[in-house]
Protein backbone atom coordinates (compact mmCIF):
# COMPACT_ATOMS: atom_id res chain seq x y z
CA UNK A 1 0.00 0.00 0.00
CA UNK A 2 1.39 3.59 -1.48
CA UNK A 3 0.60 6.83 0.22
CA UNK A 4 1.74 10.21 -0.24
CA UNK A 5 3.29 10.52 3.37
CA UNK A 6 6.50 9.11 1.12
CA UNK A 7 7.29 11.67 -1.11
CA UNK A 8 10.18 13.03 -3.44
CA UNK A 9 10.81 16.63 -3.84
CA UNK A 10 7.93 17.37 -6.03
CA UNK A 11 5.12 16.04 -3.52
CA UNK A 12 4.24 12.80 -4.93
CA UNK A 13 5.52 9.61 -4.90
CA UNK A 14 7.40 8.04 -7.92
CA UNK A 15 5.25 5.77 -8.25
CA UNK A 16 1.98 7.83 -8.08
CA UNK A 17 0.30 9.95 -10.65
CA UNK A 18 -1.33 12.78 -8.73
CA UNK A 19 -4.70 14.76 -9.53
CA UNK A 20 -5.14 17.39 -7.14
CA UNK A 21 -8.59 18.60 -6.73
CA UNK A 22 -8.08 20.68 -3.75
CA UNK A 23 -8.81 23.96 -4.40
CA UNK A 24 -8.15 26.12 -7.60
CA UNK A 25 -5.85 27.81 -5.52
CA UNK A 26 -3.58 24.84 -6.30
CA UNK A 27 -3.71 26.66 -10.28
CA UNK A 28 -0.35 27.61 -11.38
CA UNK A 29 0.42 30.37 -14.16
CA UNK A 30 0.69 28.96 -17.90
CA UNK A 31 3.81 29.54 -20.19
CA UNK A 32 2.21 33.08 -21.66
CA UNK A 33 1.48 34.43 -18.00
CA UNK A 34 5.36 33.76 -17.06
CA UNK A 35 6.77 35.49 -20.29
CA UNK A 36 4.76 38.59 -19.63
CA UNK A 37 5.70 38.93 -16.15
CA UNK A 38 8.84 38.33 -16.92
CA UNK A 39 8.56 41.33 -19.44
CA UNK A 40 6.21 43.46 -17.68
CA UNK A 41 7.30 47.09 -18.09
CA UNK A 42 7.04 48.39 -13.93
CA UNK A 43 6.74 50.95 -11.78
CA UNK A 44 6.13 51.93 -8.30
CA UNK A 45 2.66 51.23 -7.71
CA UNK A 46 2.44 53.06 -4.22
CA UNK A 47 3.39 56.37 -5.78
CA UNK A 48 0.88 55.31 -8.34
CA UNK A 49 3.24 54.91 -11.19
CA UNK A 50 3.40 51.31 -12.01
CA UNK A 51 1.96 51.06 -16.04
CA UNK A 52 0.76 47.51 -15.82
CA UNK A 53 -1.50 47.75 -12.52
CA UNK A 54 -2.66 50.71 -14.06
CA UNK A 55 -3.69 48.59 -17.11
CA UNK A 56 -4.61 45.83 -14.98
CA UNK A 57 -7.28 48.37 -12.57
CA UNK A 58 -8.50 49.83 -15.92
CA UNK A 59 -9.06 47.21 -17.76
CA UNK A 60 -11.07 45.57 -14.92
CA UNK A 61 -13.06 48.50 -14.45
CA UNK A 62 -14.30 48.89 -17.73
CA UNK A 63 -15.32 45.30 -17.53
CA UNK A 64 -17.20 45.16 -14.28
CA UNK A 65 -18.93 48.39 -15.56
CA UNK A 66 -17.62 50.25 -12.20
CA UNK A 67 -15.75 53.12 -11.66
CA UNK A 68 -12.18 52.42 -10.66
CA UNK A 69 -10.36 49.27 -9.82
CA UNK A 70 -7.57 48.20 -7.03
CA UNK A 71 -4.84 45.88 -7.05
CA UNK A 72 -4.97 43.85 -3.71
CA UNK A 73 -2.51 41.04 -2.28
CA UNK A 74 -5.20 38.76 -1.50
CA UNK A 75 -9.51 38.41 -1.51
CA UNK A 76 -9.30 38.54 1.96
CA UNK A 77 -8.00 41.78 2.27
CA UNK A 78 -10.61 42.78 -0.43
CA UNK A 79 -13.32 41.58 1.80
CA UNK A 80 -11.42 43.78 4.84
CA UNK A 81 -11.00 46.58 3.09
CA UNK A 82 -14.88 47.12 2.07
CA UNK A 83 -16.31 46.49 5.37
CA UNK A 84 -13.72 49.41 6.50
CA UNK A 85 -14.83 51.96 4.18
CA UNK A 86 -18.55 51.15 3.68
CA UNK A 87 -18.14 50.25 7.90
CA UNK A 88 -16.23 53.18 8.49
CA UNK A 89 -17.41 54.42 11.72
CA UNK A 90 -16.48 51.15 14.13
CA UNK A 91 -19.19 49.46 15.87
CA UNK A 92 -21.60 49.43 12.79
CA UNK A 93 -22.83 46.14 11.12
CA UNK A 94 -22.27 44.03 7.98
CA UNK A 95 -25.14 41.33 7.32
CA UNK A 96 -23.78 37.87 6.00
CA UNK A 97 -24.76 34.58 4.79
CA UNK A 98 -23.49 31.99 7.88
CA UNK A 99 -21.72 29.98 5.03
CA UNK A 100 -20.16 32.74 3.55
CA UNK A 101 -16.24 32.59 3.34
CA UNK A 102 -16.33 36.15 4.98
CA UNK A 103 -17.76 34.81 7.96
CA UNK A 104 -16.48 31.07 7.97
CA UNK A 105 -12.85 31.87 6.86
CA UNK A 106 -11.06 35.29 6.72
CA UNK A 107 -10.46 34.88 10.55
CA UNK A 108 -12.77 37.91 11.92
CA UNK A 109 -10.89 39.90 10.65
CA UNK A 110 -14.01 42.27 10.57
CA UNK A 111 -13.90 42.30 14.35
CA UNK A 112 -10.24 41.76 14.99
CA UNK A 113 -9.01 44.59 12.40
CA UNK A 114 -11.94 46.97 11.22
CA UNK A 115 -14.24 46.71 14.26
CA UNK A 116 -17.42 45.93 12.96
CA UNK A 117 -19.86 43.38 13.89
CA UNK A 118 -21.04 40.38 11.40
CA UNK A 119 -24.68 39.48 11.82
CA UNK A 120 -25.31 36.54 10.42
CA UNK A 121 -28.23 35.43 8.22
CA UNK A 122 -28.85 31.80 7.39
CA UNK A 123 -27.62 31.14 3.50
CA UNK A 124 -30.45 28.70 1.62
CA UNK A 125 -28.59 25.77 -0.15
CA UNK A 126 -28.70 28.01 -3.58
CA UNK A 127 -26.35 30.86 -1.59
CA UNK A 128 -29.36 32.94 -1.22
CA UNK A 129 -30.85 34.10 1.72
CA UNK A 130 -34.66 35.32 3.05
CA UNK A 131 -35.03 38.53 1.80
CA UNK A 132 -37.90 39.21 4.63
CA UNK A 133 -35.76 37.87 7.27
CA UNK A 134 -33.12 40.13 5.99
CA UNK A 135 -35.51 43.20 6.51
CA UNK A 136 -36.17 42.11 10.04
CA UNK A 137 -32.62 41.49 10.65
CA UNK A 138 -31.88 45.89 9.97
CA UNK A 139 -30.63 47.45 13.18
CA UNK A 140 -30.18 51.23 14.59
CA UNK A 141 -33.50 52.44 15.30
CA UNK A 142 -32.79 53.24 18.71
CA UNK A 143 -29.45 53.78 20.91
CA UNK A 144 -29.02 49.91 22.30
CA UNK A 145 -28.41 48.70 18.78
CA UNK A 146 -25.28 49.25 15.94
CA UNK A 147 -26.61 50.50 12.51
CA UNK A 148 -26.97 47.83 10.29
CA UNK A 149 -25.02 49.61 7.05
CA UNK A 150 -23.76 46.54 4.65
CA UNK A 151 -24.64 43.33 3.13
CA UNK A 152 -22.47 41.39 1.99
CA UNK A 153 -23.23 38.41 -0.73
CA UNK A 154 -21.09 35.63 -2.30
CA UNK A 155 -21.16 35.00 -6.00
CA UNK A 156 -20.74 31.97 -7.00
CA UNK A 157 -20.83 30.74 -3.56
CA UNK A 158 -17.95 28.59 -2.42
CA UNK A 159 -19.66 26.28 0.69
CA UNK A 160 -23.17 26.21 -1.07
CA UNK A 161 -20.89 24.12 -4.12
CA UNK A 162 -19.58 27.09 -6.17
CA UNK A 163 -23.97 28.01 -7.18
CA UNK A 164 -24.69 30.97 -9.42
CA UNK A 165 -26.44 33.59 -7.05
CA UNK A 166 -29.92 34.17 -9.58
CA UNK A 167 -29.93 37.97 -10.77
CA UNK A 168 -33.42 38.33 -9.81
CA UNK A 169 -32.75 38.07 -6.34
CA UNK A 170 -29.37 40.01 -6.53
CA UNK A 171 -32.18 43.11 -8.25
CA UNK A 172 -34.52 42.47 -5.22
CA UNK A 173 -31.71 42.72 -2.65
CA UNK A 174 -30.53 45.49 -3.71
CA UNK A 175 -33.54 47.45 -4.57
CA UNK A 176 -34.57 46.82 -0.46
CA UNK A 177 -30.85 47.57 0.68
CA UNK A 178 -30.95 51.06 -1.48
CA UNK A 179 -34.20 51.81 0.27
CA UNK A 180 -32.74 51.54 3.69
CA UNK A 181 -29.50 53.68 2.69
CA UNK A 182 -27.27 49.95 3.17
CA UNK A 183 -24.58 49.10 0.70
CA UNK A 184 -23.93 45.97 -0.68
CA UNK A 185 -20.83 44.40 -1.46
CA UNK A 186 -20.36 40.90 -3.26
CA UNK A 187 -17.29 38.80 -2.57
CA UNK A 188 -16.95 37.96 -6.43
CA UNK A 189 -13.71 35.64 -5.57
CA UNK A 190 -14.92 33.79 -8.88
CA UNK A 191 -17.83 35.70 -9.93
CA UNK A 192 -16.16 35.56 -13.83
CA UNK A 193 -17.31 31.77 -12.90
CA UNK A 194 -20.86 33.47 -12.20
CA UNK A 195 -20.77 34.93 -16.09
CA UNK A 196 -19.90 31.95 -17.56
CA UNK A 197 -22.62 29.78 -16.35
CA UNK A 198 -25.24 32.72 -16.89
CA UNK A 199 -23.37 33.64 -20.35
CA UNK A 200 -23.49 37.04 -19.59
CA UNK A 201 -21.07 40.00 -19.49
CA UNK A 202 -19.29 40.26 -15.79
CA UNK A 203 -20.80 43.75 -15.97
CA UNK A 204 -23.96 42.61 -15.54
CA UNK A 205 -23.48 39.77 -13.39
CA UNK A 206 -22.02 42.59 -10.53
CA UNK A 207 -24.46 45.55 -11.72
CA UNK A 208 -26.86 45.82 -8.84
CA UNK A 209 -23.71 45.92 -5.81
CA UNK A 210 -21.88 48.83 -4.74
CA UNK A 211 -18.72 47.06 -4.54
CA UNK A 212 -17.28 43.56 -5.78
CA UNK A 213 -13.97 42.28 -5.61
CA UNK A 214 -12.93 39.05 -7.74
CA UNK A 215 -9.64 36.83 -7.24
CA UNK A 216 -6.84 36.26 -9.82
CA UNK A 217 -4.96 33.59 -7.89
CA UNK A 218 -7.64 30.80 -8.02
CA UNK A 219 -9.08 29.46 -11.34
CA UNK A 220 -7.51 32.38 -12.98
CA UNK A 221 -4.17 30.93 -12.36
CA UNK A 222 -2.22 34.04 -11.43
CA UNK A 223 0.21 33.31 -8.56
CA UNK A 224 -1.05 36.57 -6.32
CA UNK A 225 -3.79 39.19 -6.25
CA UNK A 226 -7.54 40.40 -6.09
CA UNK A 227 -8.92 42.89 -7.63
CA UNK A 228 -12.17 45.21 -5.57
CA UNK A 229 -14.33 47.31 -7.47
CA UNK A 230 -16.13 50.22 -6.83
CA UNK A 231 -16.85 53.83 -7.22
CA UNK A 232 -14.01 56.70 -7.62
CA UNK A 233 -14.56 57.72 -3.72
CA UNK A 234 -14.96 54.05 -2.43
CA UNK A 235 -11.41 53.63 -4.32
CA UNK A 236 -9.64 56.42 -3.12
CA UNK A 237 -10.31 55.22 0.07
CA UNK A 238 -9.67 51.86 -0.22
CA UNK A 239 -6.32 52.68 -1.46
CA UNK A 240 -5.45 54.83 1.88
CA UNK A 241 -6.50 51.92 3.80
CA UNK A 242 -4.60 49.10 1.64
CA UNK A 243 -2.10 50.85 2.93
CA UNK A 244 -1.93 50.69 6.87
CA UNK A 245 -3.01 46.70 6.16
CA UNK A 246 0.45 46.83 4.83
CA UNK A 247 -0.79 46.07 1.66
CA UNK A 248 1.04 48.86 -0.67
CA UNK A 249 3.43 47.38 -3.00
CA UNK A 250 5.81 48.68 -5.08
CA UNK A 251 7.10 47.11 -8.68
CA UNK A 252 3.85 44.72 -8.79
CA UNK A 253 3.48 44.99 -12.56
CA UNK A 254 5.17 41.83 -12.14
CA UNK A 255 1.98 40.25 -10.67
CA UNK A 256 -0.34 42.29 -12.65
CA UNK A 257 1.04 41.02 -16.09
CA UNK A 258 -0.08 37.69 -15.42
CA UNK A 259 -3.64 39.17 -14.64
CA UNK A 260 -3.76 40.78 -17.68
CA UNK A 261 -2.97 37.58 -19.20
CA UNK A 262 -5.78 35.88 -17.42
CA UNK A 263 -8.14 38.11 -18.02
CA UNK A 264 -7.86 37.78 -22.17
CA UNK A 265 -6.43 33.85 -22.25
CA UNK A 266 -8.01 31.88 -18.71
CA UNK A 267 -11.52 33.83 -18.45
CA UNK A 268 -12.93 32.73 -21.62
CA UNK A 269 -12.05 29.13 -20.95
CA UNK A 270 -14.01 28.85 -17.51
CA UNK A 271 -16.32 26.86 -19.19
CA UNK A 272 -14.34 24.15 -19.85
CA UNK A 273 -13.66 23.68 -15.52
CA UNK A 274 -17.12 23.23 -15.77
CA UNK A 275 -17.39 20.77 -18.48
CA UNK A 276 -14.90 19.09 -16.78
CA UNK A 277 -16.55 19.42 -13.16
CA UNK A 278 -19.76 17.75 -14.60
CA UNK A 279 -17.88 14.94 -16.04
CA UNK A 280 -16.71 13.59 -13.14
CA UNK A 281 -20.04 14.39 -10.88
CA UNK A 282 -21.90 12.48 -13.79
CA UNK A 283 -19.67 9.26 -13.51
CA UNK A 284 -20.74 9.97 -10.04
CA UNK A 285 -23.93 9.86 -10.04
CA UNK A 286 -24.40 7.20 -12.91
CA UNK A 287 -22.52 4.78 -10.12
CA UNK A 288 -26.18 5.55 -7.72
CA UNK A 289 -24.63 4.99 -4.81
CA UNK A 290 -26.25 5.38 -1.62
CA UNK A 291 -23.62 6.25 -0.08
CA UNK A 292 -22.06 8.97 -2.06
CA UNK A 293 -24.33 11.47 -3.53
CA UNK A 294 -23.76 14.48 -6.37
CA UNK A 295 -26.87 17.48 -6.92
CA UNK A 296 -26.14 16.93 -10.64
CA UNK A 297 -28.84 19.06 -11.04
CA UNK A 298 -27.50 21.80 -9.09
CA UNK A 299 -24.18 22.11 -10.68
CA UNK A 300 -23.30 25.34 -11.65
CA UNK A 301 -19.71 25.58 -11.97
CA UNK A 302 -16.03 24.41 -11.30
CA UNK A 303 -17.02 23.32 -7.73
CA UNK A 304 -18.39 20.25 -7.04
CA UNK A 305 -20.12 18.82 -3.50
CA UNK A 306 -19.55 14.74 -3.03
CA UNK A 307 -21.98 14.30 -0.27
CA UNK A 308 -21.26 11.38 2.20
CA UNK A 309 -24.32 9.88 3.39
CA UNK A 310 -22.90 7.49 5.65
CA UNK A 311 -22.15 8.41 10.00
CA UNK A 312 -19.50 5.55 9.66
CA UNK A 313 -17.32 7.68 6.64
CA UNK A 314 -15.70 10.88 7.03
CA UNK A 315 -14.73 13.39 4.57
CA UNK A 316 -11.39 13.10 5.84
CA UNK A 317 -11.10 8.87 5.86
CA UNK A 318 -12.41 9.52 2.19
CA UNK A 319 -9.92 12.26 1.40
CA UNK A 320 -7.06 9.64 2.72
CA UNK A 321 -8.45 7.07 0.32
CA UNK A 322 -8.47 8.56 -2.33
CA UNK A 323 -3.98 9.90 -1.87
CA UNK A 324 -3.91 6.17 -0.42
CA UNK A 325 -2.65 3.35 -3.72
CA UNK A 326 -3.38 -0.03 -2.71
CA UNK A 327 -1.95 -3.22 -4.70
CA UNK A 328 -5.47 -4.17 -5.41
CA UNK A 329 -6.37 -0.94 -7.34
CA UNK A 330 -2.98 -1.65 -9.42
CA UNK A 331 -3.92 -5.15 -9.99
CA UNK A 332 -7.43 -3.79 -11.32
CA UNK A 333 -5.99 -1.69 -13.66
CA UNK A 334 -6.40 1.90 -11.36
CA UNK A 335 -3.24 2.93 -12.86
CA UNK A 336 -2.22 6.00 -15.46
CA UNK A 337 -0.58 5.21 -18.78
CA UNK A 338 2.93 4.37 -17.37
CA UNK A 339 1.41 2.35 -14.94
CA UNK A 340 1.45 4.39 -12.12
CA UNK A 341 -1.31 3.97 -8.94
CA UNK A 342 -3.61 7.61 -9.10
CA UNK A 343 -4.18 9.57 -6.28
CA UNK A 344 -6.76 11.56 -6.24
CA UNK A 345 -6.69 15.22 -3.84
CA UNK A 346 -9.71 16.63 -2.38
CA UNK A 347 -10.87 18.80 0.20
CA UNK A 348 -12.19 17.46 3.54
CA UNK A 349 -12.49 18.85 6.88
CA UNK A 350 -15.22 17.84 9.60
CA UNK A 351 -17.78 18.18 6.61
CA UNK A 352 -20.63 15.63 5.27
CA UNK A 353 -19.10 16.21 2.19
CA UNK A 354 -15.56 16.11 -0.01
CA UNK A 355 -15.33 19.16 -2.17
CA UNK A 356 -13.70 18.43 -5.53
CA UNK A 357 -12.60 21.70 -7.27
CA UNK A 358 -11.72 21.73 -11.39
CA UNK A 359 -8.77 24.93 -12.66
CA UNK A 360 -7.18 25.55 -15.85
CA UNK A 361 -4.31 23.26 -15.49
CA UNK A 362 -6.74 20.01 -15.02
CA UNK A 363 -6.61 18.14 -18.27
CA UNK A 364 -8.96 15.95 -19.63
CA UNK A 365 -6.49 13.02 -18.89
CA UNK A 366 -5.95 14.21 -15.21
CA UNK A 367 -10.08 13.85 -15.16
CA UNK A 368 -10.32 10.76 -16.71
CA UNK A 369 -7.91 8.79 -14.34
CA UNK A 370 -9.58 10.83 -11.32
CA UNK A 371 -13.03 9.23 -12.59
CA UNK A 372 -11.34 5.70 -12.61
CA UNK A 373 -10.00 5.95 -9.21
CA UNK A 374 -13.00 7.44 -7.46
CA UNK A 375 -15.39 5.04 -8.77
CA UNK A 376 -13.05 2.46 -7.37
CA UNK A 377 -12.87 3.72 -4.05
CA UNK A 378 -16.52 3.94 -4.00
CA UNK A 379 -17.27 0.53 -5.26
CA UNK A 380 -14.63 -0.23 -2.46
CA UNK A 381 -16.41 1.57 0.33
CA UNK A 382 -19.53 0.00 -0.60
CA UNK A 383 -18.24 -3.27 -0.58
CA UNK A 384 -17.47 -3.01 3.01
CA UNK A 385 -20.52 -1.26 4.71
Amino acid sequence: MYSLSATNDNGAADHVRVVDFRSDTISVPTPSMRQAMFTAVVGDDVYGEDPTVRELEERSATMFGKEAALFVPSGTMANLLAMMVHCSRRGTEAIVGDMAHGFLYEQGGAAQIAGVLLNTIKNNPDGTFCLNELVRKFRGFDVHEPNTVLVMVENTHNMCGGKVIPLDWLEKLATICCEKGVKVHMDGARVFNAAAYLDLPVSRVVRDVDSVCFCLSKGLACPVGSILLGTQEFIKEAHRLRKALGGGMRQVGFLAAAGLCALNEIVPKLKDDHIRTRRIAEAIDQHASPIFKVDLANLHSNILMVQINSKQIHSSDLAHRLTTVTPGEIKAGVVDAEGKGIAVKVSARDWTFARIVIYTNITDEEVELAIKKIRYVIAEYEKDL
